[in-house]
């Protein structure tokens, strides 16, 4: 029979992302995938060598505005480390409720472009509509809505009151509601969602293991990897257990993440509420030396930072993983024996950020 290859990408209405996927086809079947990332590459990594360590903070967070939070966390993480700085109780927890609020945001995004690459234009709507409350928590609380700039080397710029406390419980509460009496039922029980995703996109266990995915997409094939269960920043205090579901499916990637956005809202609340009195922040006397190797959850999986420190303001070597670089190998093989008009959700199904991938 004969093949055609069909270029998915880089510029496509359902998947807005500078990526493309060379797809080969027997008919509307597609038997092979071919990833070709490196449009819109901004050498992040050698400007960390050329900024100072305070510049590379706001640097990071540009990677994604999304994970901006977690960017600026895992690398502060290290510097700490390094020049031996000890943060702040009151902090951690800070920053553990910013890093879930961007988690909502999201996974809450997510979800929203889901309904929209299946046609539910109300929905997708709704789901954005609902996100609104998560993009006020942040705004209300660090000041902005998406690039927060909330963290610096030895703790967090900006504190949360008992007032803005109590807005964020009811805004948190209203946020829940929305997703409980609407948006999710409509979603996850719609007979057409069903059909695109359950038993679509199929990665098993031993598949998302041996190709190294994280996040969702791996969780969602029954493996319990989260890099918040090693406990950093307050964690290890809130008692945290991963999320997994077992079917390796675009509908168990999408479970993972709606079952997520419940925990995130619980995690949220609970730094919040037990979070101690105290300082925010204490000031960085030194500038570090040596190695580290240091990670976070990105709402899309685990993000890595390497960085070199040589005891001046600059860095020798900041190298960074992200979660959708990981991920975007899993594709080899999720997509092969789908039928061509599956490919849009089943790659939307591991949440792929190209702003992050293209460093």
């Amino acid at each position: 029979m004969a093949r055609t290859v069909i270029p998915f990408g880089p510029q496509h209405p359902v998947f807005p992302e500078p990526v493309q996927l060379k797809l080969e086809c027997e008919d509307e079947t597609v038997v092979g995938v071919t990833p070709v990332i490196g449009y819109v590459h901004r050498g992040v990594e050698k400007a960390c060598e050329i900024n100072t360590l305070r510049q590379n903070i706001f640097l990071v967070e540009r990677i994604c505005g999304i994970c901006s939070i977690q960017h600026a966390l895992c690398y502060c993480q290290g510097i700490e480390e390094l020049a031996g700085i000890e943060v702040p109780q009151r902090a951690h927890y800070l920053r553990t409720a910013w890093a879930e609020l961007s988690r909502l945001h999201s996974h809450s995004l997510w979800l929203g472009l889901l309904a929209d690459a299946l046609g539910f234009e109300s929905l997708f709507m709704q789901i954005w509509r609902a996100r609104e409350i998560i993009l006020d928590i942040l705004e209300m609380t660090a000041g902005h809505r998406v690039i927060t700039s909330a963290c610096v080397v030895g703790g967090v710029r900006r504190d949360i009151d008992t007032e803005m406390l109590k807005k964020t419980s009811d805004m948190l509460a209203e946020f829940r509601k929305m997703m409980d009496k609407t948006i999710l039922p409509t979603l996850l029980n719609d007979p057409t969602l069903k059909k695109r995703t359950v038993g679509k996109g199929i990665l098993s266990y031993d598949q998302a293991v041996t190709l190294g995915a994280c996040g969702p997409t791996m969780r969602g094939s029954g493996v319990p990897s989260d890099a918040r269960s090693t406990g950093y920043a307050a964690f290890k205090e809130l008692g945290f257990e991963p999320v997994v579901e077992t079917a390796g499916d675009s509908y168990a990637r999408t479970l993972v993440r709606t079952r997520e956005i419940y925990q995130s809202i619980d995690l949220t609340l609970a730094a919040l509420q037990q979070m101690p009195a105290g300082e925010i922040m204490v000031k960085a006397e030194a500038y570090p030396e040596g190695e580290i190797f240091t990670r976070v959850e990105q709402p899309r999986g685990e993000l890595t930072y390497y960085i070199k420190a040589n005891g001046t303001n600059h860095l020798d070597r900041c190298k960074i993983r992200t979660p959708t670089f990981a991920n975007i190998p899993t594709l080899l093989v999720m997509l092969p024996g789908c039928e061509l008009a599956d490919v849009p959700v089943i790659t939307l199904s591991i949440d792929p950020c190209i702003s992050c991938t293209e460093r």
